[in-house]
This record gives C-alpha cells, structure tokens and sequence, in this order.
C-alpha cells in the first residue's frame, strides 16, 4: 500500500478525553469508534502523512514491531476505504 490516501470531505471527527473518539459519516449518518491508535492514524491521514509516515509514528507512541504496525495501519485503512470513509 503506497498510494496517498485522503479522508472524505463528509467525514467528521470528533476526539474524546482519554484518547478516543468517533468518525460520523454525514452521507449515511453512520458512526465508527476509534480506539487511541486508530484515532492517530485517522489524524495523520486528515495532516496528509503517507503511510510510512504514519508507521514510523505508531512505532515512536507505542511498544510495538514495525512489521505489526505497518499490518495494522494497513488493514485500517483498508477499512477506511471500504465505508468510504478515506479514499485515494
């Protein structure tokens, strides 16, 4: 995955205390809860960092392999893409 992805304009995102937060997509007025480490990546997404960048960052924040954090930064926004929610 080394394409730029970018969040959908009708995507908004709201960040709680503790770390957590909620994407609301304002087509199908559905919600999706973010944990803190999709939370970061969703916001290093809405700055425009590619995905190495985003790795790099969850390697730095948390205990944690690059191989893994590169297959979980991956595989979110994969999910992303499939509700629609970022695209390329």
């Amino acid at each position: 995955m080394d394409q730029d992805t970018s969040v959908s304009e009708h995507v908004i995102c709201t960040e709680f205390e503790g770390g957590e937060g909620i994407l609301v997509d304002l087509n199908t007025k559905r919600y999706y809860q973010l944990n803190e480490t999709a939370l970061l990546i969703w916001k290093r997404l809405e700055l425009g960092d590619g995905v190495d960048d985003i790795v790099a960052r969850v390697v730095a924040g948390y205990e944690v392999a690059p191989s893994h954090a590169r297959l979980s930064v991956e595989t979110l926004i994969g999910r992303l893409r499939s509700y629609k929610l970022v695209q390329l």
